[in-house]
């Protein structure tokens, strides 16, 4: 089985990644979206799986009662090829809102929250937030932020190494 070794970095829209493979001492360039990654780590549907092509650093998503036994087969028998990408962490983001609590100065919001957190409030956190917006622009900068980490993560665990840090 070849491992490939890749390095990536965002393009200055930030909405690619540019992943170069090495194979045989020569280059290959391919861009892995950015956006698409962001909503591949984001779903929440358990239904779906989202797939990370290494080769051509396409992104898509099939259902898992997807009825193509040949599609199965080509993607379990080139696991070199194709990743499964994580879906949405429920217990980070619930430990990035706790950390987001504490620093909340509207002892008033901060209560709300941490009714929230602990199941005895019936508001959403967007609907909580939605009435301060400033704590909401800070809360999305924090998550997009969690999630951003959590992408590099995983990349750099599947050997897909930025050559910069830009993203």
């Amino acid at each position: 089985m070849k491992t490939w070794r890749m390095r990536g970095t965002i393009a200055e829209n930030r909405n690619e990644v540019k992943v170069e493979n090495p194979s045989m001492n020569m280059m290959r360039d391919m861009e892995i979206v950015w956006d698409d990654l962001l909503e591949a780590f984001a779903n929440t549907d358990e239904d779906v799986v989202y797939l990370l092509d290494r080769y051509t650093g396409e992104i898509f998503f099939v259902p898992v009662d997807y009825h193509d036994e040949s599609f199965w087969n080509e993607i379990d028998g080139h696991p070199e090829q194709y990743l499964r990408i994580p879906g949405f962490d429920y217990d980070q983001e619930r430990l990035l809102l706790q950390d987001f609590t504490k620093g909340v100065g509207n002892e008033r919001l901060k209560r709300m929250l941490d009714m929230s957190l602990s199941g005895k409030s019936h508001g959403r956190l967007d609907d909580i937030l939605s009435f301060y917006p400033e704590e909401l622009d800070r809360f999305l900068v924090l998550k997009e932020e969690l999630l951003a980490e959590r992408i590099r993560n995983w990349l750099e665990e599947h050997d897909i190494f930025p050559a910069n840090e830009s993203f």
